[in-house]
């Protein structure tokens, strides 16, 4: 089961921390963060690849995006 980070709303850089206090909590698995900005969703997606997760898919939803990341 995933779990879900919902940063909608939020500027840069909350939707990074919120995304990197998860990652460090769950330390593998895969989490799911929800952003409405392009600018949230690449570096959302950075911060994680940095931290040696994969970003799996990042989806239109509504008016933001779902960014999918795991690591085994």
């Amino acid at each position: 089961m995933s779990t879900i980070v919902d940063a909608k709303g939020l500027s840069c850089p909350q939707p990074v921390l919120m995304t990197m206090n998860e990652i460090k909590k769950v330390k593998k698995g895969e989490i799911v963060i929800l952003v409405d900005t392009d600018t949230s969703k690449e570096n959302v997606s950075r911060a994680a690849m940095a931290q040696g997760w994969t970003v799996k898919g990042v989806e239109q939803e509504g008016t933001g995006y779902r960014v999918n990341i795991s690591k085994d």
